[in-house]
């Protein structure tokens, strides 16, 4: 893939889909940098870690900087807690935007140069909440959006230097998909509603991240490569066909 020996930085690589990310790239002979706020709970093979608070854009420029090196940047944390709009005020929403988008804006910018003189690239992990409505948490699924159309505005400003790309993920079996989907049974009910069958595991986003940061998608900039295993059944056929018979 071309990666070996090249400097891999994955903001919020501790745990989840940032752990998985990371350990792809380990694998694939990448020297990987995982920035957040706590170490990870388990040790990861062959990455270095570095505290950092990706809401502090001063903290964030002295990191980057203090790089040698940087050829990828995988703009991977994110997240929100369940809250529906009327919930709370709209301060508390502005939070989970500042988290899935200014930051990775502030990072990317952080970045820019190391990765210009590289010729390197930035992998967006975005979400299908960007794209479709997200009830509970409306203002992560506007993040999201805005940070799809953020990397294609970035992957026209910085050509031919920089490519940028990003994944759009669907659902993910992580350590804590159980509280998320209400255990065992829960994630088998949703699982049934992807066409794959299952669930993405952190390795399958991990493999998609490397493939965008690669001399196989060399010529591959502004994209959004779907990560979602089929997508999901819209629910209109299921109730459009239940009297198929008669």
């Amino acid at each position: 893939m071309g990666l070996d020996g090249k400097v891999v930085v994955v903001t919020g690589g501790t745990r989840g889909v940032g752990a998985g990310v990371a350990r792809a790239f380990a694998e694939a002979g990448a020297d990987v940098v995982v920035c957040a706020r706590r170490p990870p709970d388990v040790p990861l093979p062959g990455v270095e870690f570095g505290a950092l608070d990706l809401r502090a854009p001063e903290a964030v420029r002295a990191f980057f900087a203090a790089l040698p090196r940087l050829d990828v940047l995988v703009n991977n944390a994110g997240g929100t807690p369940y809250r529906r709009l009327t919930d709370t005020d709209a301060e508390r929403h502005a939070r989970v935007i500042e988290l899935n988008l200014v930051a990775p804006l502030t990072a990317s910018l952080a970045a820019y140069e190391h990765l210009r003189r590289a010729g390197g690239s930035v992998v967006m992990i975005g979400s299908v909440s960007g794209s479709r409505p997200s009830p509970g948490s409306a203002a992560y699924g506007a993040a999201k959006a805005g940070l799809e159309n953020l990397a294609r505005s970035m992957a026209v400003e910085w050509a031919p230097e920089v490519r940028v790309n990003t994944l759009v993920v669907g659902m993910v079996r992580t350590e804590l998909a159980h509280l998320h989907y209400g255990g065992e049974d829960g994630i088998a009910g949703v699982s049934r509603t992807v066409p794959l069958g299952r669930l993405a595991e952190p390795a399958d986003v991990g493999a998609a991240a490397v493939f965008l940061a690669s001399d196989a998608a060399a010529y591959i900039s502004g994209a959004s490569l779907l990560v979602h295993g089929g997508g999901e059944r819209p629910a209109f056929l299921d109730a459009a066909t239940v009297n198929k018979e008669a």
